[in-house]
């Protein structure tokens, strides 16, 4: 599988979210804003693409008994990383991602990834992988937000579109309208995917 296919692969083919429901906590806690989506998504993208270049590196001289915590231990470090870089240059992103941030440690996609993929392939396809992956991870979360934030703040990134005259969507505003739209978005890609498999 060439460096494009294996991209594609992770991004939409096996989208962690939509195909393998994955990771929808923080795509239910962080998808009211779109800048909130973005720095998320990024954040998830850089540590899934440096965690599997780090486990893919080691694959060869990790003992199969300790795997999944030496795993675990390298998806935190690269995460830290990410929680610090946000504090330090993004603060008030930070504040608002709160604790999801250092959730990204327990999140099933980064796990996922490091058992079905880096633990067996190499380096350079890993990071490929990781970018692949944290893009799908990344595409979802602003898609939902997208819609979240237009009707409910009529703004997207924070720059009005809608004036006074657009009646805000309360509803879209609250925790469970991440749920709905998620629940739609699921729908539609799977009611395409099986009409194409049908076809």
């Amino acid at each position: 599988m060439n460096k494009i296919d294996i991209f594609k692969e992770a991004a939409f083919k096996e989208n962690s979210v939509w195909r393998q429901v994955l990771g929808i906590c923080s795509a239910l806690a962080v998808t009211n804003f779109m800048m909130n989506s973005l720095v998320m998504g990024l954040g998830v993208m850089f540590a899934l693409a440096l965690s599997g270049f780090t486990i893919s590196l080691i694959r060869n001289h990790t003992p199969r008994s300790v795997r999944m915590m030496v795993q675990t231990l390298i998806i935190a470090s690269w995460v830290i990383m990410v929680d610090l870089f946000l504090k330090a240059f993004i603060p008030e992103v930070s504040k608002q991602l709160g604790p999801y941030v250092g959730l990204i440690i327990t999140n099933c996609i980064l796990m996922g990834r490091a058992e079905a993929f880096a633990a067996k392939n190499t380096p350079v396809d890993s990071i490929i992988d990781g970018l692949g992956a944290g893009f799908g991870y990344t595409f979802v979360l602003l898609l939902i937000s997208f819609f979240r934030e237009i009707f409910g703040f009529g703004s997207v990134f924070g720059i009005t579109f809608l004036g006074d005259w657009w009646p805000r969507w309360s509803i879209m505003v609250m925790a469970p309208s991440a749920f709905f739209m998620l629940a739609i978005l699921f729908w539609y890609i799977h009611q395409k995917y099986y009409l194409q498999v049908k076809k």
